[in-house]
């Protein structure tokens, strides 16, 4: 790494796409979600290639996912409901989660998913919608992207069940006292990255974002 300016890797990556070659890309499995066979090689940071080698790959697709929190109230709203991915975890399969949606529908922005998610998932609609980051939530096997937002709500009158039918969804709203949230997020049943990095980002923004709503009111 002697010509590599190092400090440069924490924003880029000296490869690109070019430095992967792909022999072959097959679905392996179609269904509600897909799943891929690849044969492919890169190249290794000895300036060497690899063998080829396979890989399997999940298509998902992208996603969005919002915390939802209510600056005025210091108050937190989780959505619960049934995981069949977390069926043998310790604390069970129904979980504590932000609101969150597939970018399934053409056209739509992330901010349009996000808006209609928590309409869906939380009967709520959001004063403000501001974004915290984009990230893969497992490259190692997977292309999602999620779009992690937070979601800023009148949360006086909330709770209650959600969801929609035809999807099969028993959705219950929670609110909480903000700093009861924070005091119970390891322990187990809040459980998925967005949730916990949702929750972290509100805990270092959590008083910038109570005294912009000061200023508003």
């Amino acid at each position: 790494m002697d010509s590599i300016n190092e400090k440069s890797l924490l924003t880029e990556s000296q490869f690109e796409q070019s430095d992967v070659e792909y022999d072959q890309k097959e679905v392996a499995y179609g269904g509600f979600f897909e799943m891929q066979k690849w044969q492919l090689r890169h190249r290794m940071f000895s300036g060497e290639w690899t063998e080829n080698f396979q890989r399997e790959i999940f298509c998902r697709g992208n996603a969005v996912a919002g915390i939802i929190y209510d600056p005025w109230r210091d108050e937190i709203a989780l959505i619960e409901q049934f995981r069949v991915g977390a069926h043998a975890h310790p604390t069970g399969p129904w979980c504590l989660e932000v609101v969150a949606g597939m970018m399934d529908k053409g056209g739509e922005s992330p901010e349009e998913v996000m808006a209609r998610e928590l309409e869906e998932e939380a009967g709520l609609q959001a004063k403000d919608m501001e974004f915290i980051c984009r990230y893969l939530s497992s490259p190692g096997g997977t292309d999602e992207e999620v779009f992690l937002y937070a979601l800023l709500c009148d949360l006086s009158e909330a709770g209650g069940i959600h969801g929609l039918d035809e999807e099969h969804e028993d959705i219950r709203l929670l609110v909480f006292p903000a700093q009861e949230v924070f005091a119970a997020m390891l322990n187990g049943r809040m459980n998925n990255a967005a949730t916990l990095i949702g929750l972290q980002w509100l805990q270092l923004n959590r008083e910038r974002l109570r005294g912009q709503a000061a200023v508003v009111e």
